[in-house]
């Protein structure tokens, strides 16, 4: 009878887009308090986001939970010839990452086969505060920069392990549209990503680059980032993806560590 109502309550939502507990019992047979205390738990638990006084929408947890139908397969099958593309054009490793659960994942790499030399980044979690895959999710959702706090490990003595200064970073990608990373997470080595709208709300996946300090330079950091960001437009257009315009990239005022200009 629980997990009934709380069906029940999910359809309903679904079908209108937005209610109030009164819409609720007005549509079902379910008490007034019990709504009230059923909303509270779906709420809590992400299912159901509240968006104006008293009403409620379908939350972004559970549009991510119906993302998940996109397999790992299947995105790798219709992302990567855009990802391979770009590898031989600019000498560099590219990159797909999504989010699953409360970390992000490097599920896809495609290297250029032209004979230069590259760095490669491998498969699995990055932490939400020291690779640019995960800072360009993170940045744009904030259920999952929320638990970014307990992981605040340096990887190297460039890593932000600040949270007001990764809040500023944060910041600073949703203005330009590209998150980087600058030896943050290894020594020597830079990344750059843009995040993947599947939906008009926040992103779960990213494309990124990556290479080595000598030849990820500030600008050609810049170049890149712009350069992901009108990808992740044209793979999200291509698919039938609902998309939402990046904002304009302008550089930042912040310095990195080293001297050299970074977001």
């Amino acid at each position: 009878m629980h997990l009934e109502r709380l069906a029940l309550i999910l359809e309903i939502v679904g079908q209108k887009e937005e209610v109030t507990v009164a819409d609720i019992c007005a549509h079902s047979d379910i008490p007034r308090p019990t709504a009230y205390r059923l909303v509270n738990d779906l709420t809590d638990a992400g299912l159901l986001d509240p968006v104006g006084k008293g009403r409620f929408a379908i939350g972004n947890r559970l549009k991510r939970i119906i993302e998940v139908g996109q397999s790992d397969q299947m995105l790798v099958e219709t992302i990567s010839p855009a990802l391979r593309q770009a590898a031989v054009e600019h000498g560099a490793t590219f990159f797909l990452a999504r989010l699953r659960g409360k970390a992000v994942e490097i599920i896809h790499v495609e290297t250029p086969d032209t004979g230069v030399s590259f760095l490669h980044p491998g498969l699995g979690k990055r932490p939400l505060h020291a690779c640019s895959c995960s800072k360009a999710v993170a940045a744009f959702s904030p259920g999952v920069a929320g638990s970014v706090a307990k992981q605040l490990k340096a990887y190297t003595e460039y890593t932000v392990t600040n949270l007001d200064d990764l809040d500023a970073e944060y910041a600073g990608i949703r203005r330009c549209g590209y998150a980087e990373c600058v030896e943050e997470l290894e020594r020597g080595m830079c990344s750059v990503a843009a995040p993947l709208h599947v939906s008009a709300e926040t992103p779960t996946m990213s494309i990124g680059a990556t290479g080595s300090m000598r030849v990820f330079t500030p600008p050609y950091r810049k170049t890149i980032g712009e350069e992901l960001i009108a990808m992740a437009e044209e793979i999200a257009r291509r698919l039938g993806w609902a998309t939402t315009a990046p904002p304009a990239a302008t550089a930042l005022s912040t310095p990195h560590p080293t001297g050299r200009e970074t977001r």
